[in-house]
């Protein structure tokens, strides 16, 4: 049985016999059949009955809907209703906007709005640079996305997109206090995406590019980076580059490796694993190899698209062939940034002494981190139910923040270097170890101590 997750979560509501014991034989059905019980309440007590509701976390839904056969089958229970946790927790959105001030008087609403706000306006007009420190401009950040390539959901639309931006939103105001609006555009045409948020530029002070399917995410960053004077970060790309550096250099102090020796295979190369890479070879990587579904890319091969052209040059110097299981033979790292299942556990053997394996499609690794765990030195995923956690939370808060407290216009390689070093530094030599190479993103200095590298300031 897999393992359950919050995100599973189910609250039932209960009519039972009146025998408090009734209460013990669900709690019993919903172990029995692999749930784990994280709350039961008696809510009403009569000579007839008991209403209780019980909360439960399942693997998946179709674990949620056995469990809730389980306890339905308990002799004196019905079950009388059944809440998604999760569902519940969306429901209305998941962010809002308030006031920053008073609004109770005719004197507040007079300098808030009209005629006293004309005075501000007037004095943007005469010194716009100004918008930055009169408007929400110099704390807000657009999360845009086109749904083409939610999560590792694919191309669901804007729609559907849109609880995954909030939560994105959301994130932005817990860990940075940073005001982010989501941005979920109606096209999937490069030029009408770049023309979108060229139009809405103006209102933010930073533009996050989110869930954009590649190539087409490469394009539009680079056009909206030379067309606009606020920082352009696809964190899809860069952020997943930075959190993964960051615990690579811990890893490799684990293993007592350096960076510049070790051999390094990167399963997949769209978004993530060109950043990646990107980053990594900007760190001193010098043996990197990229593979697809085709195999490893290699310079030369005529089959290629322009995008893993470029990648194939800038990487695989030893001109490596082959499947992903022939180019692991005496690697040190894998990173994959792919799709689930592909790596075989028994592959890992082939690798280097003390290999390194970060599975990091999500929600299902390319290979299960307990099985890796029995080859592997350090396995990290992206996962929150197992250890070293690749999570672009200690990333993009605190690069933002940065951002926008320098007053930044462009994001540079350096910044998003000494951000990893950052978030790698944080873990401390009496803490590191093969299962915590990465800090919590609940560590109260990782946001503080990236935007302090990114604006170069001391934290």
């Amino acid at each position: 049985m897999a393992a359950t997750a919050s995100s599973y979560s189910i609250t039932m509501r209960l009519y039972t016999a009146p025998d408090h014991g009734v209460v013990g034989a669900v709690a019993t059905a919903i172990s029995a059949n692999g749930g784990v019980v994280t709350a039961i309440d008696v809510t009403e007590s009569r000579h007839d009955r008991l209403v209780v509701d019980v909360t439960c976390s399942a693997s998946d839904a179709s674990h949620s809907q056995d469990l809730v056969a389980a306890v339905d089958a308990v002799g004196g229970v019905t079950v009388h209703k059944v809440s998604d946790r999760t569902f519940l927790l969306h429901l209305g959105g998941k962010i809002e906007v308030t006031s920053k001030v008073p609004l109770r008087t005719r004197d507040d609403l007079s300098m808030a709005y009209t005629p006293g706000v004309g005075r501000v306006s007037m004095a943007i007009y005469e010194n716009p640079e100004d918008v930055r420190k009169l408007t929400i401009k110099g704390n807000s950040v657009a999360v845009v996305t086109d749904g083409s390539a939610v999560l590792g959901l694919g191309n669901i639309g804007p729609g559907a997109a849109m609880p995954v931006m909030e939560g994105k939103a959301a994130l932005f105001k817990r860990f940075a206090d940073i005001d982010a609006w989501p941005i979920c555009l109606a096209t999937q045409d490069t030029d009408e995406i770049v023309k979108a948020v060229e139009m809405i530029a103006p209102g933010f002070g930073g533009i996050n590019l989110e869930d954009i399917a590649a190539p087409r995410c490469f394009e539009i960053e680079r056009r909206l980076r030379e067309s606009l004077d606020i920082p352009v970060f696809h964190d899809d790309q860069h952020g997943t580059a930075i959190v993964v550096l960051a615990a690579l250099t811990n890893a490799l102090r684990c293993v007592r490796k350096e960076l510049t020796d070790v051999r390094i295979v990167v399963s997949g190369a769209g978004a993530a694993g060109t950043a990646i890479v990107t980053l990594l070879l900007a760190a001193g990587a010098r043996d990197v190899v990229v593979v697809d579904r085709e195999g490893a890319l290699a310079e030369g091969d005529a089959s290629l698209s322009e995008a893993h052209t470029e990648l194939a040059a800038a990487t695989n110097p030893r001109r490596a062939t082959g499947s992903l299981q022939e180019v692991l033979v005496d690697a040190d790292v894998f990173v994959g940034v792919s799709a689930p299942g592909i790596l075989d556990p028994e592959w890992i053997p082939s690798m280097a002494t003390e290999p390194i394996v970060f599975a990091l499609a999500n929600p299902d690794p390319e290979v299960d981190p307990a099985e890796a765990d029995k080859y592997a030195a350090v396995v990290a995923s992206g996962r929150s139910d197992y250890p070293n956690q690749i999570n672009n939370v200690l990333a993009f808060p605190g690069v933002f923040r940065g951002l926008l407290d320098a007053g930044a216009d462009e994001v540079t390689i350096d910044m998003l270097l000494r951000a990893a070093k950052a978030i790698a530094d944080t873990v401390s030599s009496e803490e590191l170890h093969p299962a915590f190479i990465i800090p919590s993103v609940f560590h109260p200095d990782v946001t503080k101590r990236v935007a302090a590298a990114i604006s170069g300031r001391e934290s």
